[in-house]
Parts: C-alpha cells; structure tokens; sequence
C-alpha cells in the first residue's frame, strides 16, 4: 500500500464545525485500537479452534491483510471529505443516489445500535455476576444510560476514558502472551501444535473459513470516520492513527493465537467459554480468575462507549446531509456534543436489550457492513475526479479494487438465513426513507 500525501492549504480553523476538536492523534490511535481490540477477541480463540485447530494465528494475519485493504479507503476518503456520517456521506458525494446514501448510512447505524445492545447484555451477564448478581436487562439499560452520559459531556472526556480502558483491555491480552511465554520457558505447552489443522482439513480452506471470523474483530476501524469532525489537523494524524491501530491490533492478535495454541489444544480451547482465561489457568502462572472477569467488563464497556459514540455522530452526520430528522444535528451549547442523537440512539439501544437474544441480528449486521464496505471502496474510486482545496492522504488505485474482491469474497461464505435477514433489514430501512420523503415533501408544500 502507498500513499501520497500533498501538503495541506487548510488547518484545523478552515475545516471547524459545531463539534469541539478535542481529539489529538495519539488519542485517535488508542479511539480506534480500543474499538478494533474490542471484547471478541476475549471468545475468538475457541470459534477459531475449531476452523483452523492449533494455527490460530494464520486467519488472523488473513483478515488483518484484508481489514487493511479497505482501511486504505477510509484513510483516503476521511482526510478528504472530514465529515461525521463515514461511509454514509462518502456514498452521497460518489453516487448523488440519497437513497443509496441513507441506506449505507442505516446498515451502520442498524450495526453500532445492535452492537452495543449485545454489548450491554454481555455486560451484564456472567462477568458482571461474578461481582454482584442483577437482573441481566435491567442491568444492560442502566448501563446503557451510564455510557450515554459519558458520551454527552464530551467527546474529551470520552476518548480520555477510552484511553484507561483501551490500557486494561490491552493489558489482558498481554497478561495471556507473557504467561504462556513463562509456561513455555518452564519446559511446559506445545509450541508445534501452531502449524497443525484439523485432520482432514484442507490449509487454505480452513485458513479462509476462519478469516472470516477473525475479519469482524478488526471492523471496528469505521467508527473513526464518524469522530472526524472532532479530531485536530485529520488530515496528518488520520492514517497514522488508522493503520497504526490496526498493525499493533494484528500484532497482538496473532501473538495471542499463538499463545492459545501453545497453552491448549483446539478441543479445549473450542469447549471452553472463556478460552482466554482457560490459557491464563492453563499456564500455571496464577492470576486470580476474577482479574479477567474485571479486564473483561472493562473491554465490553469500552466497546459500548466508542460504539455509542459511533451511532450518535452517524446520526447526527446523516441528519446534517438530510437523510435523518434535522432535530438530531442538535448540539448541546457548551460541550458541542450532539445530544438529541445520543439520547436517540440510546433509547434504541435499550430497546434491542429487550429481545435478550441478538445472534442472529447481529451476525446480519455483520454481512449489511460488508456491502458498506464495497461502497466505500468503490466511492473511492468515483470520486478520484473530485478535487478538493486541502491536501489528503491518496491510496494506491488497486488497493480499493482488492478491497472490493475482498468482501465479494466474504460475503459468499455467508449461509441463506443470514442473506434473508439482511434483506429484512435493508426493506425496513428503504420504507424509513420513503416516509422522510414524503414528510419532507408534503412540509414544503405546505411552506
């Protein structure tokens, strides 16, 4: 990948808006190591396991490969159109379709609500009950509610705290690496079960069927895009936060796998709920199994905060570009945080915790992001024709091509029921837009 940065005519006064540029570029980096970390990796090992038995390691440096194809993308669109709404307004700027734009822009907004919907339930449940014994739905809204007011006081304070809680949620991951090396230096594990496959299986096959897997714990890379319009000089510090994040997110992934393989065999590791912490157990170290139960609340609820964040800013992008209710580009006066977007897509939030189960919704989520993906990296592509008046980060042409052939390719791989659901989805969120028009329509006949 290269790239070809021109010297920018426009500082941060030129690109300010009604949002407060309170975040710095090493705050950006933890923003989306935080959100890319996430708490997936915590139960990928086992699902992985069983894929690709002991070489945990190879999926995860496939799907890294292919995060970053479309990483480049955003890299190049982002620094040249620094708007909250992410893919949602690159998709009105290349295609001038506003219902091809609200319809990438609904896919994200349907995927970060129903992300920190499961995030609050994971919250809390069995992590949270090792501390204190609630009822698990209203333990996920009040939850909800907590975030959202970290959210609203300001986007300063919530970065900050992402900081904290990107340092904890790191250092679990770190916790798994060191004490295997401890347990392998005693002369203990099995080093050589990291090339090993399942017997029968064919290498690239398996190797691809757990890239799939592997690639959503790095999509978390998006929600950068919606935080833009409040980050310092984004032109500069965006791509060096952007594959920073996901090169040191790579790094520990593929040390963790092969950590886990080393400690456990792919049986015990697939038969194990909290794989992570049977590695901890494994190595004879003797961390207390309430450390991870800690580390693990602290990297839901990281998730949900910059997940959160996500949504409210996407919202408030597309209410700004007119494909949602112009209340929601409401910002509060002195934190300059878009406060009627947040509490929306809160009460939303809280909502989905009410139907308990949300696999099936959320692995549709899931394949609705892979066709935002594709119309990221064909905007690019489109608006190479667009100039701009300040400088910004130019990918190389064939990596949004790759991009494209990268999620083609996993979007085949997902089963008939999954595509129904989707379709589901997308038909709700044309209806949504059909009424906005009209409502729109009929209040300027009226004017």
């Amino acid at each position: 990948m290269t790239e070809r940065m021109t010297e920018s005519r426009a500082g941060d006064d030129d690109l300010d808006g009604p949002l407060k540029r309170g975040i710095t570029g090493p705050l950006l980096f933890l923003f989306i190591l935080g959100d890319v970390l996430g708490a997936g990796i915590y139960a990928l090992m086992g699902v992985l396991s069983t894929d690709v038995g002991g070489a945990l390691w190879a999926p995860l440096l496939v799907a890294l490969l292919l995060a970053l194809l479309t990483a480049g993308s955003y890299a190049e669109l982002v620094t040249k159109y620094p708007k909250a709404g992410g893919a949602a307004v690159f998709a009105e700027r290349a295609f001038r379709r506003p219902m091809v734009s609200f319809l990438v822009g609904f896919s994200m907004l349907a995927a970060g609500v129903t992300s920190a919907a499961g995030l609050a339930l994971a919250f809390a449940g069995d992590y949270l009950r090792t501390f204190v014994d609630v009822p698990a739905v209203p333990a996920a809204m009040v939850f909800l509610v907590l975030v959202a007011a970290l959210n609203a006081r300001g986007i300063s304070e919530s970065v900050k705290s992402n900081v904290v809680m990107t340092v904890v949620e790191l250092s679990g991951l770190l916790i798994v690496i060191v004490v295997v090396a401890v347990m392998v230096s005693g002369g203990r594990g099995d080093v050589g079960r990291v090339t090993e496959f399942p017997d029968g299986a064919t290498p690239a096959l398996a190797v691809l069927s757990g890239a799939i897997v592997a690639y959503y714990s790095f999509v978390g890379f998006e929600t950068s895009a919606n935080v833009v319009e409040e980050v310092r000089n984004p032109q500069k510090v965006y791509p060096t936060a952007l594959f920073g994040a996901l090169l040191t997110a790579g790094v520990v992934y593929v040390l963790v796998g092969v950590a886990s393989a080393t400690a456990l065999s792919p049986d015990e590791l697939s038969e194990s709920s909290g794989p992570l912490l049977a590695v901890v157990g494994a190595s004879g170290v003797g961390i207390p199994d309430w450390v991870f139960s800690a580390i693990a609340l602290v990297a839901v609820a990281n998730g949900a905060l910059l997940t959160m964040i996500m949504s409210s800013r996407l919202s408030y992008g597309m209410a700004e570009q007119g494909l949602l209710p112009t209340v929601l580009t409401r910002v509060l006066p002195n934190r300059r945080t878009p406060w009627v977007a947040i509490v929306s897509t809160t009460v939303v939030a809280m909502l989905l915790t009410l139907a308990g189960d949300l696999s099936t919704l959320a692995e549709t989520v899931v394949l609705l992001l892979l066709f935002v993906f594709i119309s990221t990296n064909v905007a690019v592509l489109v608006l190479r024709r667009d100039t701009v008046e300040h400088g910004h980060f130019r990918v190389w042409t064939p990596v949004p091509v790759l991009g494209v052939g990268s999620c083609l390719l996993l979007l085949t791989q997902q089963d008939a029921k999954v595509w129904l659901f989707g379709a589901i989805l997308l038909a709700v969120g044309a209806v949504l837009y059909l009424v906005a028009r009209v409502a729109t329509r009929h209040s300027v006949s009226r004017a």
